[in-house]
């Protein structure tokens, strides 16, 4: 047995809970639904790009190439600047429905490059530009154009020309479950020395502003600086964490700053902030140039490492990473150590695909970046309806039209899962039709998690009481067709090795799948 297989195993026997940490950050957190409390349900409108680097979100968090826990807790994702951009990039940036000439439509390029079921190695690739980036450019023309014309791309604004880019490459690698490490790889593609401000971002999702009672509010956790190079997080439910960076090219420990992931109401609303340092604080500090932004005091709820990096042309520089819990072995692994771990983990990587995609072929490379992104497109996923029909105690109540509107014969939907979702910024949410086919294509590879994603939509939380599915949360009462069936026997008789068949698990889907079978024929 290959050990991605063992990890697999001992994970599914809850021996070792080597999926606790995954790429499960959404990468578009606004424009959601969930994120909506307007009146008329206009969700593009009512929490927009320019403010999400400002307001805190309530449902859940995003941000570039970033890694989190499966409850979404403690983040990490990388920030950048290039010294030109009007903002500091914390997310990738894209078109809203009404704004994109075929709806809404992600602007940026990046990559999934490779990915284990466990994540115990993930490689991602962004892909920024050393020009100011061109928000106003891509909004203008693609406003301009029909739906009968091509969409206007980044490339096309011309500011990869020259190759005058940096690829930002971001590795993750396991050396346990709770130990996690970072590598982050930015090379300059283009003819000449390019400054680049490299800002691993680690922060608490908010779940204490809102004066909520539901499971995954928490008091206020807190993150603050053990010592030079070090943080410490710590949090109610998950537990003490370090976060080591190592040096930068030139040998230097890098700036570390604070601030605290809670909405500039100032900015937005006109009104008085809770507390002076706010979720906008690393771009005021950083392209702002505004010291009194951040915390001096060294603490707060959402933290960055600061590198200013100068990369000569066609050179790279690499940053190291290390997130563990405080019980976990110290912080201070050795270059070598540190680059044994990465090696390692492709070789599994490498040994566990073997087994699992066709010896050669033009096709095998294809599939497994294919699975990259299957596996890399798992997303932490909360909305309860209840709660979000009737609004928090600790917020204004919601207009009284959202009791009669969006979603509102759901109340008993509770999730709280990381979910297959069709792509983390243009489809940030799970659809039912499209998770069928997620499990089919996920089973070859990783039985379990295509069995628990069927399972769980099946469950009462989720499932209407007349047998519905939910089908996606800009209208959970939407019919889609009825794929769920078909996908549960698919995974049953893709996962049978011999006369080994999992029927325990068809006897967990059948009688809420006969239930389904029978709203359907009803309607």
């Amino acid at each position: 047995m290959n050990t991605e297989q063992r990890r697999l195993d001992e994970d599914a026997r809850r021996e070792k809970n080597w999926k606790r940490w995954g790429p499960y950050l959404a990468e578009r957190q606004w424009g959601t639904v969930r994120e909506d409390y307007s009146a008329d349900g206009e969700c593009w409108d009512y929490f927009t790009h320019d403010q999400a680097r400002s307001r805190a979100y309530r449902w859940g968090e995003d941000g570039l190439l970033g890694f989190t826990d499966r409850e979404c807790r403690l983040c990490i994702a990388v920030a950048l600047w290039n010294g030109r951009d009007p903002i500091l990039k914390e997310r990738l940036f894209g078109l809203t429905g009404p704004q994109g000439n075929h709806g809404e439509d992600v602007k940026e390029c990046y990559f999934y490059l490779d990915a284990t079921p466990t994540h115990s190695y993930v490689k991602m690739l962004y892909k920024y530009p050393q020009t100011e980036f061109p928000y106003a450019p891509l909004v203008k023309e693609n406003r301009r154009r029909s739906r009968s014309d091509p969409e206007f791309e980044l490339p096309d604004t011309g500011v990869f020309d020259d190759n005058r880019y940096f690829d930002i490459f971001a590795e993750y690698a396991k050396a346990g479950p709770d130990d996690i490490l970072l590598r982050l790889t930015a090379a300059n593609r283009g003819p000449e020395a390019a400054t680049l401000h490299l800002l691993p971002t680690l922060w608490f999702r908010n779940t204490w502003s809102w004066g909520c009672t539901h499971e995954g509010c928490t008091v206020k956790p807190r993150i603050s600086l053990a010592k030079k190079g070090v943080l410490v997080a710590d949090h109610p439910t998950l537990g003490r964490f370090q976060l080591a960076a190592g040096p930068g090219p030139d040998g230097a420990t890098p700036e570390m700053l604070f601030t605290e992931n809670e909405t500039n109401a100032a900015r937005l609303f006109g009104t008085q902030n809770p507390s002076p340092f706010v979720k906008d604080a690393f771009h005021e500090c950083v392209v702002g140039r505004r010291r009194d932004a951040v915390n001096p005091s060294s603490h707060g709820t959402k933290s960055a490492a600061w590198y200013r990096l100068t990369i000569p042309a066609q050179a790279h520089c690499v940053i190291a990473l290390r997130l563990v819990t405080a019980s976990g072995p110290p912080t201070n692994y050795s270059d070598t150590e540190f680059d044994a771990v990465f090696t390692e983990r492709r070789r599994e990587a490498d040994a566990f695909y073997a087994t699992r995609l066709p010896a050669s072929g033009p096709g095998r490379p294809v599939a497994r970046q294919a699975y990259a992104g299957l596996f890399c497109s798992k997303q932490f996923y909360h909305y309860v309806v209840k709660d979000w029909i009737e609004g928090d105690p600790g917020q204004p109540p919601p207009p009284a039209e959202r009791k009669q509107g969006r979603n509102r014969s759901w109340r008993h939907l509770f999730n709280r899962d990381v979910i297959s979702v069709p792509d983390k910024w243009e489809y940030p949410w799970y659809a039912a039709w499209d998770l069928g086919f997620h499990s089919v294509a996920v089973a070859r590879v990783d039985p379990a998690l295509a069995k628990e994603q069927l399972v769980l939509f099946l469950r009462e939380w989720y499932m209407h009481p007349n047998g519905q599915l939910p089908a996606y949360e800009f209208e959970f009462s939407d019919v889609n067709p009825p794929v769920q069936a078909w996908a549960a026997w698919r995974v049953f008789k893709i996962t049978a090795s011999g006369d080994a068949r999992d029927r325990f698990f068809l006897a967990r889907v059948f009688q809420k799948l006969l239930l389904n079978f029978t709203w359907w024929v009803n309607r």
